[in-house]
């Protein structure tokens, strides 16, 4: 019996100091480092059992050996009832061009837990703002131009069909070399504060790659550059060309920019006034450009305009099939 027992503990010992399990504990420590604990802050902490939901199954549970703080990681679908398959899919099809309530039924067929057309509403604007917080901190490589405008959305005032609608406008720029849309807002006037928005967030974005930049005949315009790039007083011009194409005119067409609106209006046509909030219009909208910049194909490159604009961000969701739920990662991983 006691031979028994003394191989038992040599056959422990052999397992517990395996290459294998040594990996593996080793990987784990190297996990944990990562980790920092939301009460005090210490990286002393280490896995403790699960907690078990109803539809995302278990979730793994840490602790903190300093203040024995449990808690789970905030993966960017924190408290949130349904998987984060099911709710990346939903925003997917939004953009695609399917309505909310014809999102319910097809989540209806292939989910037994279904959600309400509100709750995908919800996880658009909700994401939608998530995300662009992390897109529009990357620095982007373009060419040497860079073309801006603005394009007339209908909104409803209310959710009250006898309010009317309001007039606003989608400002936005486009690199007309690999398609990305550098920087969009969505305002209730084209104002100079307005404009000086976007235009400061593509200086801030491109820094010293711009040379020019194209726009219509709008007289806001050659203000906002002049105060953005600034004036050579020896040169007696602004730092950046700009140029302008007014074709009411016949000086031309800025295409690829005008193309992109296009595509905005084949989208927020069919919206029913973007639910009556500009907040919500501009968060819906800002989804619709991460869409067009990280998820869908530009006919004209054939591939997706970050894959040229932002190359180092490419290895790192090349074997992302689901870039919604790898660029949601790619934030909260920031966010620590």
């Amino acid at each position: 019996m006691w031979l028994i027992n003394h191989i038992r503990v040599a056959h422990i010992e052999l397992l517990y100091k395996s290459p294998i399990t040594m990996k593996c504990k080793e990987e784990n420590k190297q996990e944990n480092k990562k980790l920092s604990c939301p009460s005090c802050s210490s990286i002393n902490v280490i896995k403790r059992g699960y907690r078990h939901t109803q539809n995302r199954g278990k979730i793994q549970r840490f602790s903190c050996k300093d203040c024995r703080f449990r808690f789970v990681i905030d993966d960017g679908f924190f408290r949130m009832r349904n998987t984060p398959q099911k709710i990346s899919q939903s925003i997917d099809l939004f953009y695609r061009g399917v309505s909310t309530r014809k999102a319910q039924e097809h989540l209806a067929i292939f989910h037994p837990h279904n959600a309400s057309n509100v709750s995908i509403y919800k996880w658009v604007v909700k994401y939608s703002k998530m995300i662009s917080k992390f897109t529009n901190k990357l620095k982007v490589t373009v060419g040497g131009e860079v073309q801006v405008d603005e394009m007339e959305c209908h909104r409803r005032i209310s959710h009250k069909a006898k309010r009317g609608i309001d007039k606003n406008w989608f400002i936005d720029s486009i690199d007309p070399e690999t398609k990305f849309l550098i920087s969009g807002e969505y305002s209730k006037t084209r104002g100079k504060r307005d404009i000086k928005a976007v235009v400061s967030k593509i200086k801030e974005r491109t820094e010293n790659q711009i040379q020019m930049v194209t726009t219509d005949g709008l007289l806001t315009y050659p203000k906002v550059i002049k105060s953005v790039w600034g004036y050579n007083k020896k040169l007696k011009r602004c730092n950046v060309f700009h140029n302008k194409v007014n074709a009411s005119k016949g000086e031309g067409f800025n295409h690829p920019i005008e193309r992109l609106h296009n595509s905005v209006r084949a989208r927020t046509k069919v919206m029913r006034g973007f639910h009556g909030s500009i907040n919500s219009a501009n968060a819906i909208l800002k989804g619709y450009e991460i869409y067009y910049n990280f998820i869908t194909k530009h006919q004209a490159i054939k591939k997706c305009p970050y894959e040229l604009a932002i190359p180092e961000l490419t290895e790192t969701l090349k074997d992302s099939k689901n870039k919604w739920l790898g660029l949601i990662q790619l934030t909260k991983e920031a966010d620590l």
